[in-house]
């Protein structure tokens, strides 16, 4: 095809006629695998005579086959096309000309996508000139040219950035970088205010970009040296102080933020607070970075730290008089660099001498009502809410900035901080403060609530503060005041606040019940969240509630469905949880709202996950960037139903009827393959049938329905599916008995499992899990599957990369003796002569050994699969077992020594879960800092954290690194213990292994007489005196 029928096919792509275009694209799609295609792209994207909006297509297009079909997946479709090796060496010929050459912005970001795939897979080996071609585009004084070498320099760093091992990074690096710096810093001598400049700022940040791009991981040696750390800190702070003139960027401020000069300023501030906070500050270098960085940190923390802060402060003074404007994003830059000062004793010395001044004109300010707040809550109260509730979660706020400074000073440095905060809150309320002051002060207060709460010299008066200043405000004039009073309420009284008076308690809770009717929705919102928190914690005002318990579970399911919050969900779980016995006569009534209202949330994600775009061909623009919160705010929903049936397990006839109300919202969701909500319906599905032990008839289609997911578009879901698989076979046996169909369709599950290459070891523990439960739940009715499940286990009898999955895996031919035991043998030696040894070997490795049977389901499984085969008739034991048959008695005492021991043990775990149901004490020393120096460094909850984080990724650098080298010998001694399963059941529970084993012995002293002498004359004096143990126990059980 020539190049003007080919921009013409790809020109039908964006045609208004769908039929066209959809003809089009399947055109495209038959040719688009032939060799020269994309040679030919390349020609019709640098190409001036083509319409943009073609060339534009064709570079989608280019992107998304090079992301594709450069280097194909392990397992490719059938139809996936390799590209062919002419078009590859053309794409490396003449991508940087055609970046150079592109026409717009739109096609710029494609091209240069598919050259950040190219560097990937191509770079160093198979492309060794690209860092010069670029540094020839860098150095070259044609600004489009410089500009594509900018954009190209970015490319070659994306394509590495989250790449654990320094091997061609810090080569890109100290190559182009020193460039790099020399160009931005020539930029900065141009005028804003030129025409020609707009150009300017954007190469600035593109570069700016680049250098915290290449700072995600790791700090190059490069970087790390004077020759670099000089010009670019240079730099970094010349675009910091660097003043925009007027005429240079927009005056609306949200465009202004949004410019490319304040994007440029945006990753300067990023840089500097990067450098300092991952490498730059040696108090809190997690010990794992102290050999590559610790010089680095020292050196920064001592001569560079202090000139950051003093031209942020700089800055900040500008900033607060009024002389200089500063976008929100660098202002919680700020924020973030001193908070990071916090901590380290070197940066809080020169930081403590302006704290009080940070705090009260550059953090409170910015939790004052101001205007544009007020716009927003006018025009969109659900928004208000959702931004004002997430505001300390929004990563680029100024609020969430200024409210970590606060935290940090709080908690870390106390004794100097926190007394002086609260003076400045109660000078602000008592000098006859605006509106807005007061409401600034009361936010302050609800972000130092919890500290306030737990200070031993002020907890004592926090009543008489909100007796003072919070109580009167519930009936304040102005709405946003009455908002945060609900808001200080329930910051205190989840903290702990103690009462002195009941009166006190009674009129905070009256007006926060008043305030659930109020007129302005952020109002509403908070009163909800308020008396959520009183009523958890406090019996007088949940019994006040209670008589309105129906009307204020009808408010809180309005609002959610007016806002989508999650946060409400939290809140009716409490409400359900706190009045079980109130609600359960109205438990459908409530279900099927909750339904009403997931159904709701559930089809609107449906339909942005649905919704088409107009360029068919661009894989990416498939993938919605649309409202996630209608999938969270489905989650929550699923939650609270979840709540409702488990507040109502002691009521089978309420939870069945619950049930069937429940069960078309799963299918639903199922039938739609809702795949981010799966997890939470397979929760429903396993809190009904076990709650009920036993599986309605309409609950049998969602079994159907799971198994074709599983088989199709959720094979990596078998986790989650785990839990309802086992009841529908555990509770479901009657049926699963009268449908072989469905028995074969969990056979089929587990041969899934255990052969799908998508899967690993754990699936692979899933799939004999479910295998497990057949053989246990439907003994006599899997004789037919019986033979491939013996095949399915022992062509896996040596593999699997953990001790857990072998385990699993062996059980299941365990479990087959168990089952059947002659069957069993029978066709493990069908399956290959002698692989019932082999069989028998490994299992007697793991009864032998003092931690291959670690559980107590371990060890009764195999003591009653020994005890089926002590029962077997002389003439069915196979003659190649024969020789081995008196030492199953002493591989069941073997185990029969560490029983006890294990079942102590699992006790012990199940009194800590119980315990720790009821222990949720919080420790105290993560709030408030008052032991030590004042001024020393602080080692604090997040420090070891990252401590943590920093040891673990360095352990799983050393292990990938061993194992691309051919050096890693982490075996089972590595391996973490299996573990008691405690929310595991089976029907080996009741079943007393003592007795069963007693009774077996004697059968095979009546069939084989000969065996059991031998049998029992083997035992050591250690297992004999264990047989008697044994016998004793197992007589207690018998009079038991």
């Amino acid at each position: 095809m020539d190049l003007q029928s080919l921009a013409n096919l790809f020109a039908t792509t964006y045609n208004p006629d769908p039929n066209v275009q959809k003809t089009g694209e399947l055109q495209i799609r038959k040719i688009g695998a032939q060799e020269g295609m994309l040679t030919a792209l390349l020609q019709i994207i640098a190409s001036d005579g083509v319409e943009l909006a073609t060339r534009q297509a064709c570079s989608v297009y280019l992107k998304n086959r090079v992301r594709t079909s450069y280097i194909l997946p392990p397992n490719p479709r059938p139809d996936h096309v390799p590209i062919a090796q002419s078009d590859r060496t053309a794409l490396k010929a003449n991508i940087l000309p055609l970046l150079s050459a592109s026409p717009s912005r739109s096609v710029t970001v494609q091209v240069a996508a598919t050259l950040k795939d190219l560097v990937a897979n191509d770079f160093p080996d198979r492309w060794p000139s690209l860092l010069d071609d670029v540094k020839r585009l860098l150095g070259s004084g044609d600004v489009r040219e410089v500009g594509a070498g900018v954009v190209a320099a970015l490319e070659c760093v994306r394509a590495f950035r989250f790449r654990q091992k320094a091997d061609v990074l810090p080569g890109i690096i100290a190559t182009l970088f020193p460039t790099l710096v020399t160009i931005a810093d020539g930029m900065l001598n141009t005028s804003p205010s030129q025409p020609a400049s707009q150009e300017i700022p954007a190469m600035l940040h593109l570069i700016l970009k680049t250098y915290k791009t290449a700072i995600i991981v790791n700090l190059s040696p490069h970087q790390q040296s004077q020759e670099s750390l000089v010009p670019w800190g240079r730099l970094l702070f010349r675009v910091v102080e660097m003043i925009v003139p007027v005429e240079g960027v927009p005056t609306n401020e949200e465009d202004r933020e949004r410019c490319e000069w304040w994007k440029a300023k945006k990753w300067a501030y990023g840089i500097l607070g990067r450098l300092f906070h991952r490498f730059g500050n040696p108090s809190q270098l997690p010990s794992p970075m102290q050999k590559e960085y610790g010089v680095f940190a020292q050196n920064f923390v001592t001569a560079f730290a202090p000139e950051i802060f003093k031209v942020y402060l700089h800055q900040v003074e500008l900033y607060v008089s009024g002389q200089a404007w500063l976008g929100k994003k660098c202002q919680y830059q700020i924020f973030q660099f001193f908070t990071e000062c916090i901590k380290p004793k070197s940066t809080w010395i020169l930081l403590k001498p302006h704290v009080d001044n940070l705090v009260a004109n550059f953090a409170f300010p910015q939790l004052t009502f101001n205007a544009s707040k007020q716009a927003m809550w006018e025009a969109d109260p659900v928004e208000y809410v959702r931004a004002s509730v997430d505001e300390y979660e929004n990563f680029s706020s100024p609020v969430s900035g200024a409210t970590s400074f606060l935290l940090s000073l709080a908690s870390n440095r106390t004794k100097t901080s926190f007394l002086p905060m609260l003076q400045f809150i109660n000078t602000v309320l008592r000098s006859n403060p605006t509106p807005a002051q007061r409401f600034g002060a009361l936010t302050m207060m609800s972000v130092l609530g919890p500290f306030i709460v737990r200070h031993p010299d002020v907890k004592g008066s926090i009543e008489q503060f909100m007796v003072q200043y919070v109580l009167p405000e519930f009936t304040s004039q102005e709405p946003y005041l009455r908002s945060v009073a609900c808001e200080v309420l329930g910051v205190v009284t989840k903290a702990g606040i103690a009462w002195a008076t009941e009166e006190n308690l009674n009129n905070h809770s009256r007006a926060v019940a008043l305030a659930l009717d109020d007129q302005e929705l952020p109002v509403r919102v908070q009163a909800a969240l308020a008396i959520t928190e009183l009523v958890v914690i406090h019996d007088s005002v949940r019994d006040a509630v209670s008589p309105q318990v129906g009307k204020v579970v009808q408010d809180l399911l309005k609002l959610s469905d007016e806002t989508d919050l999650d946060i409400l969900n939290h809140s009716m779980e409490a409400m359900v949880d706190r009045f079980q016995n109130e609600l359960m006569p109205v438990a459908s009534q409530l279900t099927a709202r909750l339904c009403e209202s997931y159904l709701r949330l559930a089809r609107e994600g449906l339909a942005q996950q649905n919704e088409t775009v107009p360029d068919g061909i661009d894989v990416e623009s498939l993938v919605s960037d649309g409202d996630d919160d209608k999938v969270y705010g489905a989650m929550g929903v699923a939650k609270t139903i979840g709540t409702v049936v488990s507040c109502i397990d002691s009521s089978p006839e309420i939870l069945s009827q619950v049930q069937e109300v429940i069960i078309p919202i799963i299918r639903f969701t199922l039938e739609n393959k809702l795949i981010d909500l799966f997890d939470n319906m397979y929760d429903l599905v396993d809190a009904l049938t076990f709650r009920l032990h036993a599986i309605s008839p309409n609950m049998w289609p969602v079994f159907e329905l799971t198994y074709d997911l599983f088989k199709s578009d959720a094979v990596d879901f078998l986790d989650e599916m785990l839990p309802s698989l086992d009841n529908f076979v555990s509770y479901g046996t009657d049926v699963l008995k009268a449908r072989p169909d469905y028995r074969s369709k969990v056979l089929d599950m587990y041969r899934t499992a255990m052969t799908s290459p998508q899967l690993g070891d754990n699936d692979k523990i899933n799939g004999c899990k479910l295998a497990e439960s057949m053989l246990l739940n439907l003994h006599g009715h899997v004789d037919d599957q019986l033979q491939d499940i013996v095949t399915i286990a022992a062509d896996h009898i040596d593999e699997g990369e953990t001790a857990s999955f072998r385990l699993a895996n062996l059980e299941i031919l365990v479990n087959t003796v168990l089952y059947n035991a002659s069957a069993a043998l029978h066709f493990m030696e069908a399956y290959k002569s002698g692989f019932s040894r082999t069989f028998f070997e490994r299992w007697f490795a793991a009864i032998n050994s003092d931690n291959k049977l670690p559980r107590v389901h371990d060890k009764k499984l195999s003591i009653l699969a020994l005890c089926k085969l002590l029962e077997m008739e002389a003439g069915a034991i196979p003659e190649g077992l024969r020789d081995g048959w008196p030492g199953i008695v002493g591989g069941a005492l073997n185990i029969f020594k560490g029983l006890p021991q294990a079942v102590a043990k699992r006790k012990v775990l199940e009194d800590e879960l119980v315990e720790g149901d009821d222990d949720e004490d919080e420790d105290e020393t993560k709030y408030l800092n008052l032991e030590g120096e004042e001024d020393e460094d602080v080692w604090d909850e997040d420090s070891a954290y990252l401590e943590i984080l920093a040891k673990e990724g360095a352990r799983l650098r050393e292990k990938s690194e061993k194992a691309e080298t051919g050096d890693d010998e982490s075996d089972i001694s590595e391996e973490s213990e299996i573990e008691e399963e405690l929310g595991f059941f089976s029907p080996l529970d009741n079943i007393n292994p003592y007795v069963t084993f007693k009774e077996a012995l004697q059968t095979f002293q009546n069939q084989n007489s000969a065996l059991y002498q031998a049998a029992t004359t083997m035992l050591t004096v250690e297992r004999q005196t264990v047989l008697m143990e044994v016998v004793t126990v197992a007589n207690q059980g018998d009079h038991n």
